[in-house]
């Protein structure tokens, strides 16, 4: 069983790299941002009221979010490990997600920081707006998102800590950075 948490700037390659693990460690890759998006696409009031969070660059709140991920870890899917990808975000949702896994019986194997240039981020999201049409990738949101993502400092910190936080060099391709991540954490390749 691999249970892992998934941290990094927006444009980090975090979903790219999450996937593309999951699918090898054979888990379910859970991302609150997937997860908002479809409630986005198919209009629902938790839909709605992530949106409006989301189109500013800004987390969406605590509670709409922490009980979304407490569903999601008790799926069946999810009890043979996970790998979770942008949440948590503060330090009360480390408190929440040390909770919700001491409900399933379960502890983070460990945290992979994917570590990229600032200005390297903006120029990949800008990219990814023009193929994509994503509407919350502008500039101003996207350089706004790189502030936000700042406060994450003391979950690294935290993590650290307590040994679980491992960072990887996010430049390169995908392979080059699948394969710093898989060296990092030998149990699971």
């Amino acid at each position: 069983m691999t249970r892992l948490l998934f941290m990094g700037p927006p444009g980090a390659g975090k979903g790219t790299q999450a996937t593309l693990l999951a699918d090898k460690l054979g888990i379910p890759h859970i991302s609150t941002g997937d997860i908002f998006r479809a409630n986005v696409s198919q209009g629902t009031e938790l839909g709605l009221k992530a949106q409006s969070y989301m189109d500013k660059g800004e987390y969406v709140p605590d509670e709409i979010t922490n009980a979304m991920v407490r569903d999601r870890l008790g799926e069946p899917d999810a009890r043979t490990g996970f790998l979770l990808d942008g949440y948590p975000r503060t330090v009360d949702q480390v408190d929440t997600l040390d909770g919700i896994l001491d409900e399933l019986g379960e502890k983070l194997d460990a945290v992979v920081e994917i570590v990229v240039d600032s200005e390297e981020l903006i120029s990949r999201l800008l990219k990814r707006a023009e193929t994509s049409g994503r509407t919350d990738d502008t500039e101003e949101v996207i350089r706004h998102r790189q502030e936000v993502y700042e406060q994450t400092t003391p979950l690294l910190a935290v993590y650290a800590e307590r040994g679980l936080l491992v960072q990887v060099d996010g430049i390169g391709d995908v392979d080059d950075v699948q394969a710093r991540i898989l060296a990092a954490l030998p149990h699971a390749g």
